[in-house]
């Protein structure tokens, strides 16, 4: 866990922007993520169509696609949140999938093979897949077998974003000599969203929006949509000064003068989340240097700005 560098102190005027847990419903709406539970059967597009006629909202956006017969968490992001719910690309991710050997095999063999599929491995996408085809490394975190049935394995896998559970099952027959499939696939994890209390279905968001509209209640629709900042919630964290905001909004790359406080662990190159002191996100961006170095200068720009989220005006204009 980061600890907090605080490189400057700094009040936030409450007269700009929004607490994220405080914004109005249509503004939380706009800028919110359903952390959805994906049905077997539709593609992961027609959930986002799905999603956007229940919400009556312009955009929307998943971050990780989900094959047709794959299950669970599915983030989706509405209007302001469809770009950032892309930071959830590259983050880790958690499945737990039935594996079926083509044949008979010992329980032993199975559990020695899968030792050997953990850490680095290379794989190359499928050939219905939306990247290119070529050898890459993937890093799986754990394999936890639940349960051996003959030659069906139940097994929970973490591993780093990008990575093939599909092929991944398809390599462990190939290694074992017999051949073996993916039979079924959920989806448990995807960066910060978890199969927790926030996973929403469809019913419980129709359900959840009728009765805001229905009745004035707006409990339950912030209950099923959480604010967009969550995308960013696994990158480390820089938070900025009001004064720096609107230049960031407009473009401008981090420069050292205008933060507050810093993720501890920051090093060089990476992707980091550009927050204000009420706990919004405005952007990110990559790290020219690491936090001893941030921490330590006093002027020069020290993050590249990647992609902004915030719109500009939200704060005053304070930059020449």
């Amino acid at each position: 866990m980061a600890d907090l560098l605080i490189k400057a102190e700094g009040e936030t005027d409450p007269d700009y922007g929004t607490f994220p847990d405080e914004r109005p419903i249509e503004d939380h709406i706009k800028r919110g993520i359903v952390n959805l539970d994906k049905p077997s059967g539709p593609t992961s597009h027609e959930i986002d169509s799905w999603v956007k006629r229940i919400l009556g909202v312009e955009k929307t956006g998943h971050g990780g696609t989900l094959d047709p017969k794959v299950t669970g968490v599915l983030p989706i992001g509405i209007d302001y949140a469809t770009r950032a719910i892309q930071m959830l690309l590259g983050a880790d991710k958690e499945y737990v999938c039935l594996m079926h050997m083509h044949e008979e095999i010992s329980e032993t063999e199975i559990r020695e093979i899968l030792k050997e599929f953990q850490g680095k491995i290379f794989q190359t996408p499928p050939l219905k897949s939306a990247v290119k085809r070529e050898m890459r490394v993937r890093n799986i975190y754990y394999v936890n077998i639940l349960e051996i049935d003959g030659q069906d394995v139940l097994f929970k896998i973490g591993c780093e974003g990008g990575t093939y559970i599909r092929k991944y099952c398809h390599d462990v027959g190939e290694a074992l000599g017999i051949g073996a499939h993916m039979a079924e696939l959920r989806r448990t994890k995807s960066g910060p969203f978890t199969e927790d209390e926030t996973l929403t279905t469809l019913q419980d968001l129709t359900d959840a929006y009728h009765i805001w509209k229905e009745e004035g209640d707006e409990s339950f629709i912030r209950d099923c949509i959480l604010p967009m900042e969550l995308a960013v919630k696994h990158l480390p964290k820089i938070i900025i000064r009001d004064s720096a905001v609107d230049a960031v909004c407009h473009g401008a790359d981090l420069a050292a003068g205008g933060i507050i406080s810093l993720d501890d662990k920051i090093k060089e190159n990476d992707t980091v989340a550009i927050m204000t002191l009420k706990g919004e996100l405005v952007a990110a961006g990559e790290s020219l240097k690491t936090s001893k170095e941030i921490y330590k200068a006093n002027k020069g720009i020290v993050i590249d700005i990647k992609k902004v989220f915030m719109e500009p005006g939200t704060y005053p204009k304070m930059w020449k």
